[in-house]
């Protein structure tokens, strides 16, 4: 059936954007992490809220009497715990800096001023970081600006199932086209980042409308789905590594329509997607998405430990941007493979032992509070 349905290739997508976005935040000169894709690969983060908008809807959209409080749990604690951990790591960090200021060791800013500042620290823990602009949304664990959003998207999405459950659609495209609009038209009021993830999540609740709408293809069609795949694949990376005026309000219907075809996991992109390997990254996507600006940070200030030592200059800042320079192209592109790899072991240990107790505690506690609901698996999705 397709409520039981689950999207391989929609979940490898998700492993492939949090690596993507991973490397657009590393910077190593020379290196693959140099490409044309990885420099442009923060708007993929917008594809990770479509994503979310269709397997939510998908998970909850057709349940007819709506568990807000059973939602509000797991959602909760599939957010909540990774989050708080990174939090207290980079608090932690943050004390490192501070002991190494204070024996001569320069950083870029001085420790616990501007976006480390402790009085991000309440609004990062709560995730409202990115909902005001009175706080910094990049502060601390600057990936997690987005999970701000996303949480508390999550809760409107739970209201308007519960209010609106004859209309929902209709509610969804007025979200989806004041968003843009608003964008458009370079609001002020709301922040950038609660806009574009109002747009985008609920762009992917539409997806999903789409989606049920059409006619499952057969088995003799998989080539025109493939072909669908490979077209959508080759329009989604010209448009990913062009910069123009218009692109985050082209973003909605592009993302949208690259998740629907997808979703139905027949064509030969769609099988690749369900290999093992993508799988795999597709599981920890959330683990890498929330923990690599840690290991980030830590690499980087390896190589600035190394640069004082050694007084070579190993992580030049160019134009700003802290890089690091082993001034030869292939211990680059190793130090890149390597790095990659060190997010990805990471990834592994923070799911094993923070992500997967947080979601299995979250499903006890929501069991406990609702057992009459029909029970969910969990979901994946960051």
């Amino acid at each position: 059936m397709r409520a039981e349905k689950r999207f391989q290739s929609l979940d490898s997508f998700r492993g492939l954007m949090a690596i993507s976005v991973m490397l657009y935040h590393l910077r190593v000169s020379g290196s693959f992490t140099e490409w044309l894709l990885f420099r442009h690969a923060e708007v993929f983060v917008s594809f990770f809220f479509v994503l979310s908008g269709f397997v939510l809807t998908h998970a909850y959209g057709s349940s007819v009497q709506f568990n807000f409080r059973k939602f509000f749990i797991t959602r909760t604690f599939r957010l909540l715990p990774l989050h708080l951990f990174m939090l207290s790591i980079f608090i932690l960090l943050e004390c490192g800096r501070y002991l190494a200021a204070q024996k001569g060791m320069d950083f870029n800013n001085s420790p616990f001023t501007g976006k480390f500042a402790p009085s991000e620290i309440l609004p990062n823990a709560l995730l409202l970081q990115s909902w005001t602009h009175l706080t910094n949304p990049l502060s601390f664990n600057y990936p997690s600006w987005s999970i701000s959003i996303e949480y508390y998207t999550y809760m409107i999405f739970a209201l308007i199932l519960g209010i609106a459950f004859g209309v929902r659609t209709w509610v969804w495209v007025a979200v989806v086209f004041v968003a843009l609009a608003l964008m458009y038209a370079g609001n002020t009021f709301f922040t950038i980042e609660s806009l574009r993830g109002l747009a985008y999540f609920f762009t992917g609740c539409l997806a999903y409308a789409v989606y049920l709408r059409l006619p499952h293809p057969a088995q003799a069609q998989t080539w025109l789905l493939t072909a669908f795949e490979v077209v959508a694949v080759v329009v989604a990376l010209v448009f990913v590594i062009n910069d123009f005026a218009a692109k985050p309000l082209w973003a909605s219907p592009l993302f949208g329509a690259i998740v629907v075809i997808f979703a139905f996991d027949r064509g030969a992109v769609s099988r690749l997607l369900a290999c093992r390997g993508f799988s795999f990254l597709g599981k920890l996507s959330y683990s890498i998405y929330l923990t690599h600006a840690a290991v980030l940070f830590c690499v980087v200030s390896a190589f600035m430990v190394a640069k004082k030592i050694s007084g070579v200059d190993i992580a030049p800042v160019i134009d700003g941007t802290r890089y690091l320079d082993l001034g030869n192209v292939p211990l680059n592109n190793l130090i890149a493979l390597l790095t990659a790899g060190s997010v990805v072991l990471v990834s592994m240990f923070t799911y094993r032992y923070v992500e997967m107790p947080g979601q299995s505690l979250g499903r006890a506690l929501s069991n406990t509070s609702a057992r009459s609901s029909p029970a969910l698996r969990p979901d994946t999705e960051v």
